[in-house]
């Protein structure tokens, strides 16, 4: 669990939907819900107007004016160190890698228990991304023929050490605990997770595992 006070938006338009998550994570120490928005047009409305920003925000995929991929793809362009974590009722591999590959961080079923939700919010803080089992089932099986490729990249212009980062991120291993199993120090875990970025063309760490597992650099 993070100690961090993890600042939340929550973004959905069934309101007993959203203040049933509201009374449920206020109850947890290190979470403070700063926004609630029934609609993507009221949440872009407080990001460009209020310098307090979340850290994650708990995004509802099926919403009027500005539906919830729509504002994905807004918030990653303009807010890119906001994580979202996409909450649907859609449980469909479509859905799932098309809502990582435009930047969420992490995906979640409306139907997942309070303690899914906690940890997943938890592990997308300590971690930057998190997909559980059925999420890391969907990317392995996705033809990669039809998987985002950089036109930058090459394999093999990975170094050996940024495989095993590489290799270490897509299992979901915190900066922290990637250091500890190579032996070296976490800034230089992230110099060579900015390097991975910038050389297969992700956005953040969710992109670069999804473009690592669907062109095979990882076999999970």
């Amino acid at each position: 669990m993070s100690e961090k006070n993890i600042k939340i938006v929550l973004a959905d338009d069934e309101e007993l939907f959203r203040k049933g998550i509201y009374f449920l994570l206020q109850r947890e120490p290190n979470i403070e819900i700063i926004f609630e928005a029934a609609n993507g047009n009221q949440l872009m409305d407080f990001l460009k107007n209020n310098s307090k920003h979340p850290d994650i925000i708990l995004m509802d995929l099926k919403m009027p004016l500005l539906n919830g991929v729509e504002a994905t793809k807004l918030i990653t362009q303009q807010f890119p160190d906001i994580k979202i974590i996409a909450l649907t009722s859609y449980n469909t591999k479509s859905f799932i890698v098309n809502m990582i590959e435009i930047g969420a961080s992490s995906f979640l079923v409306k139907n997942s228990t309070p303690q899914e939700m906690i940890l997943t919010i938890n592990e997308v803080i300590n971690k930057g991304f998190y997909y559980n089992e059925s999420v890391m089932k969907v990317l392995t099986e996705v033809n990669s023929s039809s998987s985002r490729k950089s036109i930058f990249f090459k394999q093999e212009e990975l170094t050996t050490r940024e495989r095993e980062v590489l290799e270490l991120i897509c299992n979901q291993l915190s900066t922290a605990e990637i250091a500890e199993k190579l032996f070296i120090s976490p800034r230089t875990v992230e110099t060579h997770r900015t390097t991975l970025l910038i050389k297969t063309g992700s956005q953040n760490l969710a992109g670069l595992v999804v473009y690592a597992i669907q062109n095979k650099i990882v076999i999970i």
